[in-house]
C-alpha cells in the first residue's frame, strides 16, 4: 500500500468503483444561489449508495485488498455511515466483516448495518463511546489479523472518497469558483483536493467542520494532530476529536480555508434543504450549505459547489434541529426569572413585560421550597429578531429579576 494520495489513485478508485456506486447529480440550489447572488450547485451525495458518500472509500479500500487479505476479514468501527459502506462492500465482494458501534447507535442504524451486510458482517456493540468502539476494533484486528478499514485516515479511503471532486469537475461545465466540503476526520476534503490541485488549481477549497467538533482548525492552529479535550456530538457525522496523521498535511497545503460553523446555521440549513428543496441532510450533510450562507463572500465569480456529503438523518431529531435553529437566528430565548410568591406575580409578567406576538413555549420552576420567591425557567419565542431588544428593556424595567441564558452557555446542554 503506497503511503502518499496521487491523483493517479483516485482515478483508479473511480474506475473500481463505476459499477457498484452512484454518479450522483450535480445540480443547481436556487434557495443558496439567490442568497449568495451567485450560481451554487449542490452534490447530493444524500442520494448515494447507503445515503452517503463513506461508502465510496471502504468499497475502494476493501476491494483492493489481497487474496490473503480477504480471507483474513476486515474490521471497523462506526457510529453509523461508514459501517454501512463497510457492510454493503463485504456482501458486494464476499468477504467476512465485523462493524463494532458504540450503545448509542440508535437501532435503526444497527439494523441498517446488519441488513447491508447480511450473512458476511457481524455487527458488534463495543462500548459506550465511538472511542471505545474503535479501541475494541483495534483489538479485534491486532487479534484475529482481520484488516482495519480507517474510515478517513488511510490512502484508500481518501483516493475513494476523492472521486466526489472527480465527479464535481466532469459535471460542473467550467471550473468552480470555490468548493465547500464538510470535515470530520479529513478523508473527504484530502481526495477533493488532491483532485482539484492537479486538474483545477485554481478552484478555491473550503473545508466546514462543527464549531463543536472542530478538530482540523485545532490542528492546524498547533501545527499536528491533536485530541480536543471536549467534543459536541450533534453533528455526528463530522464529529471527530482528533484528524488523521495522513489527512493533516494534505489540508495544510491543499486546502485555502477551514472555517468552523455553529450548530445552529447547520440546523437552519437542514431545516431549508428539508422544507424548501426537499432534501433530507443528515447534520454533517448540511455543513457545506450552512457554511456558504453564514461564511463565505456573496457573488463569487464563479460556481460555488456544496457537497451534501450524506442524508441518514433520524427523524426523531428534528425537534433538538428545531429548536437548535430558532435559538440561531433569534427567534426563540431563555430567561431565569424570580417571581414573587404573591398573587398576580405570573399576571404581571404575562400583562406587562410580554408584548404581542411573544409567546412563552417553556415554563418550568425550578427550586419550589422556597416561600418568598420562585425562581423559573421561562422560554419565550418572539416573530422576529429584532424584538428582543424590545422585551429586555421591559424586562428591565420590570419588578422581576430576570436573568438571561445567553446561547452557549453551559445552561443550553440542559435545554436542548
Amino acid at each position: 500500500m503506497t503511503d502518499r494520495l496521487t491523483a493517479r489513485l483516485i482515478s483508479q478508485a473511480a474506475e473500481r468503483l463505476r459499477p457498484v456506486i452512484r454518479h450522483t447529480a450535480l445540480e443547481p440550489n436556487h434557495r443558496l444561489s439567490d442568497l449568495l447572488g451567485g450560481q451554487v450547485l449542490l452534490k447530493r451525495e444524500d442520494a448515494q449508495v447507503c445515503r452517503s458518500y463513506k461508502v465510496r472509500g471502504a468499497f475502494n479500500l476493501i476491494a483492493s485488498l489481497t487474496d490473503e487479505e480477504r480471507r483474513r476479514g476486515v474490521v471497523c468501527a462506526s457510529a453509523g455511515n461508514h459501517g454501512q459502506g463497510v457492510a454493503f462492500a463485504c456482501a458486494r465482494l464476499g468477504i467476512s466483516g465485523r462493524v463494532y458501534v458504540p450503545s448509542t447507535t440508535p437501532r435503526q442504524k444497527r439494523e441498517r448495518i446488519a441488513a447491508l451486510g447480511g450473512d458476511q458482517v457481524e455487527v458488534v456493540v463495543g462500548g459506550g463511546t465511538y472511542d471505545e468502539a474503535s479501541s475494541a476494533a483495534h483489538a479485534d484486528s491486532e487479534h484475529t489479523g482481520a484488516v482495519y478499514v480507517h474510515p478517513f485516515d488511510d490512502v484508500r479511503t481518501m483516493a475513494g472518497q476523492g472521486t466526489v471532486g472527480l465527479e464535481i469537475l466532469a459535471q460542473c461545465g467550467e471550473a468552480p469558483h470555490t468548493v465547500v466540503v464538510p470535515v470530520g476526520g479529513g478523508g473527504l476534503i484530502s481526495g477533493i483536493a488532491v483532485w482539484l490541485r492537479e486538474h483545477s488549481p485554481a478552484t478555491r477549497i473550503v473545508g466546514a467542520e462543527p464549531a463543536g467538533a472542530a478538530s482540523m482548525r485545532a490542528a492546524l492552529d498547533h501545527g499536528g494532530p491533536l485530541a480536543l479535550p471536549e467534543l459536541d456530538t450533534f453533528v455526528d457525522g463530522a464529529a471527530v476529536g482528533r484528524v488523521g496523521d495522513s489527512t493533516f498535511p494534505l489540508v495544510k497545503d491543499l486546502v485555502d480555508e477551514v472555517v468552523a460553523v455553529d450548530e445552529g446555521a447547520v440546523c437552519t440549513e437542514m431545516l431549508d434543504l428539508y422544507q424548501t428543496d426537499g432534501i433530507i441532510a443528515e447534520p454533517a450533510g448540511a455543513l457545506a450549505g450552512a457554511a456558504a450562507r453564514e461564511l463565505l463572500p456573496h457573488a463569487s465569480a464563479g460556481p460555488v459547489v456544496c457537497v451534501v456529503s450524506g442524508g441518514n438523518n433520524d427523524v426523531s431529531r428534528y425537534n433538538e434541529v428545531l429548536e437548535r435553529s430558532l435559538v440561531h437566528i433569534g427567534l426563540r430565548h431563555y430567561f431565569l426569572v424570580t417571581f414573587p410568591q404573591r398573587p398576580g406575580a405570573l399576571r404581571h409578567f404575562l400583562d406587562e413585560v410580554l408584548g404581542e406576538g411573544e409567546d412563552i413555549i417553556a415554563f418550568e420552576y425550578v427550586k419550589k421550597n422556597n416561600r418568598e420567591t420562585g425562581p423559573a425557567l421561562v422560554g419565550i419565542e418572539v416573530e422576529r429578531a429584532g424584538d428582543l431588544d424590545s422585551l429586555l428593556s421591559r424586562m428591565k424595567a420590570s419588578p422581576l429579576t430576570v436573568e438571561r441564558i445567553p446561547p452557549g452557555s453551559p445552561l443550553f446542554t440542559f435545554i436542548l
